[in-house]
């Protein structure tokens, strides 16, 4: 462990940018009763329950799946182990009982539900069955008549303790909120008839909710607010392809009402559906290939030895594997988190701490068009929709290889009863034919050496689908040390309508905000910020982060051959704003997070090396409203001071 990173009781965010991104509604299960609020939301909209598809249309749903009633992890066995399927249900009697909220029990909406962590060193201190685990504590964020509620829930002694309520911004959107906020524009007389005069049958209409991001108390008026755009759906299930462009629908979350109705598009037509559907089924042929010729490649069996996979996963949520052991959970926001990982040290035999927390923190998706139909769309994909509620249930075979293991997430529905949803997150070891090490000695040496090792990793992988785009997260652990975090963007874009069917209609200097795509189709241009929070433990929590920066050193006259080389020089952080990193092409430099209390066998700190996986820093103006929502995208590496994080807390969409 030469080179390993951690924090002095302080914790590391890494960020990864592109503008086209390098780096990713979901199929749930829900309990089958609907609380007063959504009931009252749903009531005349067509027949959409929060079983639907993410995007409702009137009237037609999809038949529901009955949740599952019990989960496996319905036992705690680790003071990280998420809340479970009782637990979550024990929350939410102690929340219907405790006053206010005892007087209107079903108007109680149940944004965020979480573990509230034991202390980190309590946590760092417990060896399993040595220790008792400590009482199982949560943090509840809710809305009750119009308020909003942040709560301390003791779960073994049944008390609930009021929390402060941050000062601006709202909780995070509820599966249940989403889903009754595809349905709200259908109930506006308005809006449907603004429907008919483009020319769209209601019937073939899916709205979708869309955050408005922040723009000022002048514009939201201190009221709960959403905007709606919708699609045609006639001809293809692509209907991200087909928007009613233009269309723009301001919705009262609280009340479900249309506030606002804008439709700046007459005149520009819906797309085609012709070759828009990404569906298997409508692509490949009888003869092997897909509509266009190409052939069909289908994805090895990947059949595992017949002893089976070289991992284990122990109650539920503790992985080893060639020396690892991490403690892996679903969570609703972040999607998937790692915890209190260890490696073997192959020459003691003994555990060394890596990492005690790592989760993505946050995805900042801006647009870049002003318009009134866009200018607004300024994602943060995990702070207001969830990056875990979002995630789709693995395929089989498919997203995960044939010797997969798969995990769980319990999640809480708006009236705070628990739901699961199923094959979460997926752990797999993959050779993918690539070279971990290698050395070939010359002939010339007359040794005859020939030395190569196949790489083989172990990954835990999430997909979440935010609306038209899928983030692929895997967490990719090797046998010498390292850990490589990859977010793949799949999907589909989401794209703007235009009276432009061929580049010689535009106009000279034109600014189309993207790029013709197809016949009535542009792509915007948009920035994929994503972010992650390591709290890094090398050797222990006593770390310390240190710049390497390297810059040319010129040699003396007479001194050598050479005019001059490259020097490092390195520079341990004192200070948060010491370790604000901006890359920069020309002064390149490393981060290390080291423990400078522990040593290496010839006297160096361990640690471990960070590499941030983009380089793109945002263009946007550092006063724009939505640059100073998503202000982390500032620096490239960022190293915070220690304090304990409360996942739950952050899911203000401010």
């Amino acid at each position: 462990m030469d080179y390993s990173t951690s924090l002095l009781r302080l914790t590391f965010l890494a960020l990864g940018a592109a503008l086209v991104l390098i780096v990713a509604r979901s199929a749930f299960r829900l309990p089958l009763a609907i609380d007063a609020p959504a009931a009252s939301f749903l009531h005349g909209a067509g027949g959409c329950t929060r079983f639907s598809p993410w995007a409702c249309r009137s009237p037609r749903t999809e038949k529901s799946t009955p949740r599952r009633p019990s989960h496996e992890s319905d036992v705690p066995r680790h003071p990280l182990d998420p809340l479970t399927v009782t637990e979550v249900s024990r929350a939410r009697d102690l929340l219907r009982a405790h006053p206010p909220f005892a007087s209107a029990p079903s108007a109680l909406a149940v944004h965020a539900l979480a573990l509230d962590e034991p202390d980190k060193p309590a946590v760092r201190r417990w060896r399993k069955g040595a220790h008792a685990l400590p009482p199982r504590r949560a943090v509840a964020v809710v809305r009750f008549q119009g308020e909003s509620h942040v709560l301390a829930l003791d779960l073994t002694a049944g008390k609930v303790a009021p929390l402060p309520v941050p000062a601006s911004g709202y909780p995070t959107m509820t599966m249940d909120e989403q889903t009754a906020l595809c349905a709200a524009p259908f109930s506006d007389p308005a809006f449907n008839a603004t429907i008919r005069r483009r020319g769209v049958r209601l019937d073939d209409v899916a709205c979708l909710p869309i955050s408005l991001g922040w723009y000022g108390p002048e514009e939201d008026g201190g009221r709960r607010l959403i905007k709606s755009q919708c699609y045609s759906t006639e001809g293809t299930a692509n209907f991200y392809m087909r928007p009613i462009e233009g269309l723009t629908v301001l919705v009262d979350m609280d009340t479900g009402k249309v506030v606002h109705i804008s439709d700046r598009g007459a005149g520009i037509p819906i797309p085609a559906a012709k070759n828009t559907d990404y569906r298997g089924a409508a692509n490949d042929d009888d003869d092997g290939t897909d509509r266009f010729g190409y052939q069909t490649v289908r994805a090895p069996s990947m059949e595992p030895a017949p002893e089976g996979p070289g991992f284990q996963i122990e109650d539920g949520h503790t992985v080893r594997w060639a020396g690892w052991e991490f403690h892996l959970k679903a969570d609703a926001r972040a999607g998937l988190i790692v915890s209190r990982a260890t490696v073997q040290d192959p020459a003691t035999g003994a555990r060394r701490e890596v990492i005690y927390k790592g989760m993505a923190s946050e995805l900042f998706v801006p647009y870049m068009d002003p318009t009134e139909a866009w200018y607004f769309k300024t994602y943060m994909d995990a702070g207001e929709y969830g990056f875990g509620l979002q995630a789709m249930p693995l395929v089989p075979l498919n997203d995960c290889p044939r010797h997969a293991r798969y995990m769980d997430g319990v999640f809480v529905a708006a009236d705070g009863r628990p739901y699961v949803r199923e094959n979460m997150i997926c752990v797999f070891e993959r050779y993918a034919g690539d070279i971990a090490w290698r050395h070939s000695e010359s002939p010339i040496t007359g040794m005859d050496i020939r030395e190569s090792r196949p790489k083989v990793t172990l990954v835990a992988r999430m997909a979440a689908s935010v609306a038209n785009y899928d983030y692929i997260v895997d967490w990719e652990f090797q046998t010498d040390g390292l850990i490589r975090i990859k977010v793949g963007l799949s999907g589909i874009l989401m794209v703007k309508g235009t009276p432009y069917s061929h580049m010689n209609q535009v106009r000279r200097n034109e600014e189309m905000h993207g790029t013709l795509l197809s016949e009535n189709v542009i792509g915007v241009i948009h920035d994929h910020y994503v972010t992650f929070r390591l709290d890094m433990d090398v050797d222990g929590a006593d770390n310390s982060f240190v710049r390497v920066d390297m810059a040319r050193q010129d040699t003396a006259p007479g001194e050598s051959p050479r005019r001059s080389y490259l020097k490092a020089t390195r520079h341990v952080a004192s200070t948060e704003k010491d370790a604000r990193v901006r890359l920069k092409l020309y002064e390149p430099a490393e981060f290390h997070v080291i423990n400078p209390t522990k040593k290496t066998r010839v006297g160096n700190p361990v640690g471990y090396k960070v590499v941030p996986a983009g380089t793109a820093g945002s263009l946007l103006d550092p006063e724009d409203p939505p640059q100073k929502r998503g202000a982390f995208t500032n620096n490239q590496v960022k190293r915070l001071l220690y304090t304990e994080f409360k996942a739950v807390f952050d899911t203000t969409i401010r």
